[in-house]
């Protein structure tokens, strides 16, 4: 399995790191893509990655941190796509639940990381809170693109207007909890080729650690539970999971490697 969407940069790691990354081999869990949120962020997230090759980095400016970002920012991310050849850019995106966040500032960051994409021809990596529809005509705009939309919470006609553009969404823990309606439905009825499975690690524990730090290596029970919601072998589930991954992010089927 593909853990398409884990911090494993995050400083709730930094204590225990090399284990967490052993539990998630031990579980099945290969390969992890790790989203940076700040560009103060990248170099460690550059070291973390090299500590394993399963373990695959992308850069970007997370709408969330605006306070963090600086216009220059985004000509360094240049450099560093130029330099480091990630698999995607991101975390990027905008987010109208949060307030205090400015609108206007939050487009600009994700429209130059959309630019950047394109030119590279990179996937992007979405975060989309209460702002599907504002994302869906973001990529309109700049496309050819393609990426995901993680934690995808919308509706199955917005996943639909995705998937004809282009983008995967990313299910992960919230789709565990019982009271999760809107969640089951969508996970359950999507095309099997649209999903990616995702932790969000530290983030969005599922239902059996409500609460608790998340790690990667919970992938499996959200692969448990997408797969009985669709009546699905989990075994097939993960098949087809990790080759939209690898296809999306241009891994290798051998080894983890790009």
């Amino acid at each position: 399995m593909i853990d398409s969407h884990c911090h494993l940069d995050a400083p709730e790691f930094d204590a225990d790191r090399d284990a967490v990354v052993a539990r998630a081999r031990a579980a099945g869990v290969t390969r992890q893509i790790v989203p940076a949120i700040t560009a103060g962020t990248w170099p460690a997230l550059k070291d973390v990655c090299a500590r394993d090759p399963g373990l695959h980095p992308a850069y970007g400016l997370h709408p969330m941190y605006l306070d963090a970002h600086r216009p220059e920012h985004l000509s360094r991310l240049r450099e560093w796509i130029e330099r480091e050849r990630p698999v995607a850019v991101g975390e990027c995106g905008l987010d109208h639940f949060v307030a205090g966040l400015d609108p206007e500032l939050q487009a600009r960051y994700f429209e130059g990381q959309l630019r950047l994409a394109r030119e590279f021809e990179l996937p992007v990596i979405i975060h989309a809170r209460r702002a599907v529809d504002a994302v869906l005509a973001t990529v309109r705009r700049f496309a050819p693109l393609r990426g995901v939309v993680h934690s995808f919470s919308g509706s199955s006609e917005q996943a639909r207007r995705l998937f004809d553009r282009g983008f995967l969404i990313g299910l992960g823990g919230p789709v565990t909890y019982d009271r999760a309606n809107r969640l089951h439905s969508l996970a359950a009825s999507v095309p099997l080729e649209s999903l990616l499975l995702e932790t969000d690690a530290p983030d969005q524990p599922d239902a059996g650690i409500r609460g608790q730090r998340n790690e990667p290596g919970r992938l499996p029970h959200i692969l448990d539970a997408i797969a009985t919601l669709r009546d699905m072998d989990p075994a097939e589930l993960a098949r087809a999971t990790t080759a939209n991954a690898e296809r999306l992010f241009g891994l290798s089927a051998d080894a983890g490697t790009v």
